[in-house]
């Protein structure tokens, strides 16, 4: 790992433990913990968590028994919301994002919060090969639990926003996604929503090359992923209808505007929206005691609500 990393590292860790401390989960939200989705042990678990009073509308799904649950999950079906952490690539964690996703499911969603493989022993494109894991599990335990397949939204933040972006392209276009040898996975992916991102790998690498995360995740040889840096290039008015947003003290502030123009110029429906002060920081949103970042993802939240089907 490199010297820029690990004080990466270390400073997050600092001030999400800063930011989340004192919290717990709402009584509202049922949280369930530490499901595997793939083989590796470490980091492919991920936490599903939805508002109760769904069973409360449905004649008191949480006080019948497990059988009679398990039947009912089946009829309950909500609009999922799947959180890709941020953290550079080489940090982050379900844990980290645990109040935040468990703040979106009390707004009328199921969220699958997950973890994935991180930089530098892992890397590109480990990320987007277990979001694609996490879809697959997605599918084959949509009856377990009140999932709805045919209303699924993405969301990420700084390097979460990337990839969820990434695979917005994935998703959308053959061509590349027979570049990446992916599948396209059974869904309808509705709409994505990426804050305090960073969108384009090739001037990113350009810019920091040989330094610090970017290294990390893209290896010291880069050109071996060829096309498959070319992400951008493959967005196409077929990409998901997306909302960005960034906050005025976010240090990629300068990220969110070209890259909502650039979907808009392909066609894509997109809106963005700067929010807050100088001092409202990166990934602003995560903190769910902070008044911008309320307003910032119930706004995103309400433009999901457009393309519900």
């Amino acid at each position: 790992m490199s010297l820029g990393s690990f004080i990466f590292k270390k400073m997050c860790t600092k001030s999400d433990a800063k930011r989340d401390e004192g919290l717990e989960i709402p009584e509202s939200v049922e949280y369930i913990r530490d499901i595997r989705y793939g083989r590796n042990r470490k980091f492919h678990l991920l936490d599903i968590c939805w508002p109760k009073n769904i069973s409360e509308k449905k004649g008191g799904l949480f006080n019948k028994s497990e059988e009679e649950r398990a039947i009912d999950l089946s009829k309950d079906k909500l609009p999922v919301i799947i959180s890709v952490h941020g953290g550079g690539y080489v940090y982050g964690s379900k844990e980290v994002y645990q109040f935040y996703c468990a703040s979106l499911a009390e707004k009328g969603f199921t969220v699958i919060n997950f973890d994935y493989r991180l930089a530098p022993k892992y890397t590109f494109p480990a990320p987007l090969e277990d979001l694609n894991l996490v879809i697959k599990w997605m599918m084959a335990n949509k009856d377990d639990y009140p999932i709805d397949t045919d209303n699924v939204f993405l969301v990420g933040d700084s390097a979460g926003a990337q990839l969820a972006c990434q695979y917005g392209v994935i998703y959308s276009d053959k061509e590349y996604r027979n570049i990446m040898d992916f599948k396209k996975p059974r869904i309808n992916l509705r709409a994505v929503g990426l804050c305090c991102g960073v969108y384009d790998l090739k001037k990113r690498l350009m810019n920091e090359g040989k330094h610090g995360l970017i290294r990390d995740y893209l290896t010291s040889k880069p050109d071996q992923f060829g096309a498959k840096l070319d992400v951008l290039e493959h967005i196409t008015d077929e990409f998901p209808p997306a909302y960005l947003f960034s906050s005025k003290g976010d240090m990629l502030l300068e990220e969110c505007e070209p890259m909502a123009e650039y979907l808009k110029s392909r066609g894509v429906k997109c809106a963005y929206k700067i929010y807050g002060t100088k001092k409202t920081g990166h990934v602003f949103h995560v903190n769910v005691r902070d008044e911008y970042g309320a307003e910032a993802n119930s706004d995103q939240i309400e433009f999901f609500r457009k393309f519900i089907r």
